[in-house]
C-alpha cells in the first residue's frame, strides 16, 4: 500500500510541476531513479515505449512505470496521480479563464515558463544521449548513426514518427 501512495504522490508531483509531454521526462526520470524503482536505462526504455504507443507521453510513462513498480495497482495509482493535477488545473482554469484572458501577468508568467520547458527538454536530450550513445565510456557509433538518420528522416524527409521508430527498431535489430 505504501508504494502505491508513493507512486500516486510522485506522479502527482510530476503532473503539478511539468507542462505535459516531453517536459515530464526529467521529472519522471528523477522520481524513478530517486526512489530506486528504476535505473536511467530502464527509464529511457520506458520513454521509448511511451513514445511508440498511442496517447500522451506522461500518461503512458505513468502506466508503464506503475506496472514496473507495483503491477496493475501501481499503474492505476500512477495514472491517478499524473491526472489529478490536470483535472484540478482544468477546473480552476475553466472557472478563471474569462477573468485572466487579457491579463498581462499571465502573459509574463508564460513568457518565463516557456524557456524553462525548453531547458528541461534539452537536459533530457543530453541525458538520453549520454545513456544511449555512450556505453562503458565509449561512443556507440551505430547508435549515433541511427539517431542521426532518425533526425534526418523526421526533419529532412518529413517522415511520420511511427515510421521513423519502426525504421530505427529494424536498424537496431540488424546492427546492434
Amino acid at each position: 500500500m505504501r508504494v502505491l501512495l508513493q507512486l500516486f504522490w510522485s506522479f502527482c508531483q510530476i503532473g503539478f510541476t511539468s507542462f505535459g509531454g516531453l517536459s515530464m521526462i526529467p521529472l519522471i526520470n528523477s522520481q524513478m531513479v530517486g526512489h530506486g524503482w528504476m535505473t536511467i536505462t530502464e527509464v529511457s526504455d520506458i520513454v521509448a515505449i511511451a513514445e511508440m504507443t498511442p496517447g500522451p507521453v506522461g500518461l503512458n510513462c505513468a502506466t508503464f512505470a506503475g506496472i514496473r513498480v507495483a503491477g496493475l495497482p501501481g499503474a492505476l495509482a500512477a495514472n491517478l496521480g499524473v491526472l489529478a493535477p490536470t483535472f484540478t488545473i482544468c477546473i480552476v482554469a475553466a472557472v478563471c479563464f474569462e477573468r485572466f484572458r487579457n491579463s498581462r501577468a499571465l502573459e509574463n508568467i508564460l513568457f518565463g515558463v516557456r524557456p524553462v520547458c525548453i531547458g528541461l527538454i534539452w537536459a533530457v536530450i543530453l541525458d538520453l544521449c549520454r545513456t544511449n550513445y555512450l556505453v562503458g565510456g565509449s561512443v556507440q557509433l551505430v547508435s549515433v548513426l541511427i539517431g542521426a538518420l532518425a533526425a534526418w528522416l523526421l526533419i529532412g524527409r518529413k517522415w511520420s514518427v511511427p515510421k521513423v521508430i519502426a525504421a530505427a527498431a529494424v536498424l537496431g535489430i540488424l546492427f546492434c
